[in-house]
């Protein structure tokens, strides 16, 4: 049990690359969350966190990334979802997309603490598909794949899109495969997943902090960048007091309730399958669209157990719900604009306002409606 409840302390970032850098809007955008956890937390900001300084306070960590292992969560402090603004996992593929897929066959390559069980529990909740570790794994499971449409292949670690193909013959796979070393391949392994057409991307997700718990479920949206390319816009997200049975007790549509269904399925399934991991903040992206032949499906697309793109939207609730302990439930938003000076909303909380080095001009903030009506 952590040793931080009831006594103040500091809230930390870790893994923060470029923290400081005021023209990265990753590791500003980290700073500004942190510094929101610390104000619902009511401690202090603590910055960047430094392994050599003797802290003389509890510290709660806000890392970039999912953390892998528990020693290494422990060397820091960490010991329990109280700990922490996200997650921490027994090993490393379990915080990528590589988690949602299952192998190709019994015997197929796997990195070392690999559940099977973790693809029965979830066959009805991800769409077609597997993570191969080997090319011909790769090849064999393009093929079986591409009876029934178009077949994207992922880079496990890709955010936004990126490291991401769609192929729609062995010709195209054969090509890109051949600039994958096979080393590589063996230890980093690709998802082969079916593609989909007119789709949407829901979230479903839950955060929990002290003994404040909220969970949601909201739609994503897509921008124009710099470069011309459709990119994550922002989140609209329905905020509830409470857990997923909470959640589930909503009226919605019935693409909305399957979302939340398979979501909570494959929420419950890695904390049953992967013994010992756990999680203060957790995101869910579900895919839903049609396949080749016309038929509509939905799945788990990837999971997040670290800050996110929606991470304002769910602390502008938490907010809510903290100032407010009769609130049952409210309206965030998270939106990220490519221009130079765009019009603000003068409720929002900024997390980024400026020209990143790598993207441009670019304005990420977040904003509350308090007349939620699900």
């Amino acid at each position: 049990m952590s040793t931080n409840q009831g006594q103040a302390g500091k809230v930390v970032v870790s893994s923060c690359k470029n923290y400081g850098n005021p023209h990265c809007h990753e590791s500003a955008t980290q700073v500004a969350l942190a510094r929101r956890l610390a104000g619902i937390k009511g401690w202090e900001f603590g910055g960047q966190f430094d392994p050599s300084c003797r802290y003389d306070a509890p510290l709660y960590f806000v890392p970039s990334d999912t953390l892998v292992g528990h020693e290494t969560a422990r060397s820091v402090g960490v010991h329990c979802a109280h700990d922490l603004f996200g997650g921490v996992v027994p090993h490393a593929f379990v915080a990528t997309k590589l988690l949602t897929h299952p192998l190709l066959q019994a015997g197929s390559a796997a990195p070392e603490g690999w559940s099977g069980r973790f693809a029965q529990q979830t066959e009805d909740a991800v769409l077609p598909g597997y993570s191969v570790f080997e090319k011909q794994d790769a090849r064999a499971a393009a093929e079986r794949l591409l009876g029934q449409s178009p077949v994207r292949i992922k880079q496990p670690g890709g955010i936004g899109g990126l490291g991401q193909s769609v192929i729609t013959c062995m010709a195209d796979l054969d090509a890109l495969l051949a600039s994958f070393d096979p080393d590589e391949l063996e230890r980093e392994g690709l998802v082969v997943e079916q593609n989909l057409s007119q789709v949407t991307t829901l979230s479903v997700g839950q955060i929990m902090i002290g003994t404040l718990l909220t969970t949601y479920y909201g739609t994503q949206r897509l921008t124009i960048n710099h470069r011309g390319k459709e990119v994550y816009g922002g989140s609209d997200l329905l905020v509830v007091r409470g857990g997923f049975d909470v959640l589930q007790r909503l009226d919605m549509d019935e693409a909305t309730r399957t979302a939340v269904t398979q979501a909570c399925r494959y929420h419950e399934a890695a904390l049953s399958c992967y013994s010992g991991m756990y999680v203060s903040r957790s995101n869910y992206d579900i895919l839903q669209g049609v396949d080749e032949q016309g038929r509509w499906r939905s799945g788990v697309l990837e999971q997040s157990w670290r800050i996110g793109g929606a991470t304002g939207a769910e602390l502008a609730a938490v907010e809510a719900f903290q100032a407010d302990p009769g609130l049952e439930q409210v309206a965030a938003s998270t939106i990220e604009i490519y221009e130079e000076d765009p019009s603000v909303p003068p409720d929002a909380a900024i997390m980024f306002s400026g020209v990143d080095q790598h993207v441009g001009p670019l304005t990420k903030y977040s904003r509350l409606e308090r007349n939620a009506n699900p």
